[in-house]
């Protein structure tokens, strides 16, 4: 097990244990940053993040939250030592089937939880089998705002519609059912915390190092999923900085109990964005392009089953979100433009 430090405002102190075999109430005496005068909280307090689930879009909002100088502190969980040392940041391992107390408790000591955590086959979300004890060992003295970062395949098949946040979602798989009931369980538990929760249900997303344009570079086979995408006419999407876009907006004027999708404007099939991704490629690197074929469409016909078109609106309406990638086009143009060289794999053939 994980021998954890924490910082006081004099000395260190260890603890060690687990959950739910042995439940310990701990009280922190919290380092100079965390100190209240009287019932005032200082600035820091007011912009502390901490994000269940360092991955890819949790990693991004960590850097993102961080690069804004508004005096953001920001921490978060990963379940490996080798992400831990990667990531660079404040990240303490956890592991939620199993959650440590030690780990709660510096929850309780943020003002804002991100949830990025997928639940598990048979299992489903894997904090929200703990809501009992997450009821009990968190409070809302410093923690006011709370999002869940869910997908846009509850809504299921919609045969081509446009679909929004008051369409009845019909979960196709035993995932998506899951994921549904994570929201549900999530809303309930910030209602009854007194927090501002919010789930955001969000498109494929891209980013930087995670898109057509990187796809093709790598020179990666499509897997069957992927192909089988290929065959969709329609796809919702969104870049990384987007939903760093929309949470900032979140952050700004919560809503509690609401549910936003969180996509762009344009949902595309999957052949016009690799056809896109290779004409940026094409033009950045003409003699190398060619080497790469990846992302070529599928064979088959595609139809419209499972397929949906997602709006956007009340995003903009109530967050007031103005889209820095309204369009793939705009993502993958940027993506291109921040590979400032050839890229390493290029450089040995």
């Amino acid at each position: 097990m994980e021998v954890y430090r924490f910082p006081t405002a004099q000395a260190h102190f260890r603890c060690r244990f687990s959950l739910p075999s042995q439940i310990v109430r701990l009280r922190f005496v919290c380092s100079a940053d965390l100190r209240t005068n009287g019932n005032k909280q200082t600035q820091s307090q007011n912009n502390r993040m901490f994000i269940l689930g360092m991955g890819y879009v949790g990693e991004f909002v960590a850097k993102h939250l961080i690069s804004q100088g508004q005096g953001w502190a920001v921490s978060g969980t990963c379940t490996s030592i080798v992400k831990k040392e990667k990531l660079g940041l404040d990240v303490h391992l956890f592991y939620a089937n199993q959650p440590e107390l030690e780990v709660i408790n510096i929850m309780n000591q943020h003002t804002h939880l991100l949830v990025s955590i997928p639940p598990f086959k048979d299992i489903g979300d894997p904090m929200l089998q703990h809501a009992e004890l997450l009821r009990r060992e968190l409070n809302s003295e410093r923690l006011q705002w709370l999002c869940y970062l869910s997908t846009t395949s509850v809504y299921g098949d919609c045969d081509g519609a446009w679909v929004d946040e008051n369409y009845q979602p019909k979960p196709p798989t035993e995932l998506a059912k899951l994921r549904l009931a994570a929201e549900e369980g999530w809303l309930s538990l910030g209602q009854d915390l007194g927090l501002a929760a919010h789930v955001f249900r969000l498109g494929g997303i891209y980013g930087p190092g995670r898109s057509a344009i990187d796809t093709i570079i790598k020179a990666e086979s499509l897997s069957d999923v992927q192909r089988a995408r290929s065959s969709k006419k329609f796809t919702s999407r969104i870049h990384v900085a987007d939903i760093c876009n929309a949470l900032n907006e979140c952050i700004r004027k919560p809503s509690p109990g609401r549910i936003y999708n969180i996509v762009d404007d344009d949902p595309s099939p999957r052949t016009e964005v690799f056809s896109f991704a290779h004409k940026l490629i094409n033009e950045k690197w003409p003699t190398l392009s060619k080497k790469r074929a990846t992302g070529e469409p599928a064979t088959e016909k595609g139809n419209l089953r499972g397929e949906k078109r997602v709006s956007n609106a009340r995003m903009k309406e109530e967050l007031g979100v103005r889209l820095i990638h309204p369009s793939y086009r705009s993502g993958l143009q940027s993506i291109c433009d921040q590979i400032h060289d050839h890229p390493p794999i290029f450089k040995f053939m």
